[in-house]
């Protein structure tokens, strides 16, 4: 999700839920307590120098059970930020304080809650470091040859 669709969300909403991959839901008195821009600037395992930006979302919860973040409120503080950081309209990354960790999520919306969806490595230049392909896995008896693709004995095509 970008910022941009994240506005647009926000503009439609009463409140606000962050949705883990787990399916629980965020503790509703969370707090936005960083919104900002995040460069990264790396040289892959083929040698390609490469730079990631993204926009990042600290959330935190505290004992502070009073106060909700509104949407209105939120919208605000993105709004503030785009200005003072002159942040582009680039894909979200969220910051959620797990078990022992930070956890680092993208963001996606399903109409109603914001989900915190798992970030996965990748290799970048799997063509240079010597990473095979995947091949297509077939279970036998699944496997059916196209119709086009038949050969009978004396078609001449063996």
């Amino acid at each position: 999700m970008k910022l941009s669709e994240i506005k647009i969300a926000l503009q439609k909403l009463a409140t606000i839920a962050f949705q883990l991959p787990n399916g629980d839901l965020v503790p509703s008195h969370f707090h936005v307590t960083e919104v900002g821009k995040v460069t990264k600037h790396f040289i892959d395992c083929g040698g390609t120098v490469r730079t990631e930006e993204v926009v990042n979302f600290q959330l935190w919860e505290a004992n502070d059970y009073d106060h909700r973040l509104h949407p209105e409120k939120l919208l605000h503080i993105i709004e503030l930020s785009e200005k003072k950081l002159n942040l582009p309209d680039a894909a979200i990354e969220v910051e959620y304080q797990m078990a022992a960790t930070i956890g680092k999520f993208d963001l996606d919306f399903d109409g109603t809650n914001f989900l915190l969806t798992s970030k996965l490595t990748d290799c970048l230049a799997k063509d240079k470091c010597g990473i095979p392909p995947e091949k297509l896995k077939v279970k036998i008896g699944e496997w059916k040859p196209k119709a086009t693709a038949s050969c009978t004995p004396n078609s001449g095509c063996c």
